[in-house]
């Protein structure tokens, strides 16, 4: 088995590919290791490495953060804890968590129902144009609201705490949406 890696805009941040699919649908984002050993069995095993600080799974990617350490300390360890974990044939995600993982960093969306029809548009070019580029460095990005121009997005694993997340957020997807959707005035993060 080769697992790739890949540099995040996130230095604290590092994507791993391994080759096969991560997770059939969704994403599952773990920042404590309570949370991450009781729904996902690799999840937890990366936050037994010393210095791993959050785990992401996308549908062929896991990214790992990290505290001080330095990268090519953790790598190895990383690489082999997901090389071990794949060949052993246990599922990635405890039976019946995947849905409790995505609820739980969800949460509740917020909108008045005379704006649906903005909200159905800002989610068509969040899915169409934003994600997949956000997915390319590691992370994602889910609505979580809309209220007087203003709209919330929550920023998921690579993106983060990244230090380019506010750059990436005020510039490149508050003027996509502004662009195509006049009613949006704001974009903000909520966590």
């Amino acid at each position: 088995m080769f697992i790739q890696t890949e540099a995040t805009p996130n230095p604290a941040t590092l994507k791993f590919l391994p080759g096969k699919v991560v997770l059939e649908e969704g994403t599952a984002d773990f920042r404590d290791a309570g949370s991450a050993a009781e729904a996902s069995p690799l999840a937890g095993r990366l936050f037994e490495v010393p210095g791993v600080t959050g785990v992401f799974f996308g549908y062929d990617f896991i990214t790992v953060s990290k505290d001080g350490a330095d990268w090519q300390h953790l790598k190895p360890a990383i690489l082999g804890t997901i090389m071990e974990h794949f060949m052993s044939g246990q599922p990635v995600m405890a039976t019946g968590s995947q849905a409790r993982a995505d609820e739980a960093a969800e949460g509740e969306e917020f909108y008045d129902a005379a704006d649906e029809e903005i909200v159905v548009t800002i989610k068509e070019l969040l899915d169409t144009r934003v994600r997949p580029a956000v997915a390319q460095d590691g992370g994602d990005i889910t609505f979580r609201g809309y209220e007087n121009g203003t709209v919330f997005l929550h920023m998921k694993g690579a993106c983060a705490g990244c230090p380019s997340s506010t750059a990436t957020l005020k510039h490149g997807i508050q003027n996509l949406l502004r662009h195509f959707v006049p009613e949006v005035q704001q974009v903000e993060q909520v966590v």
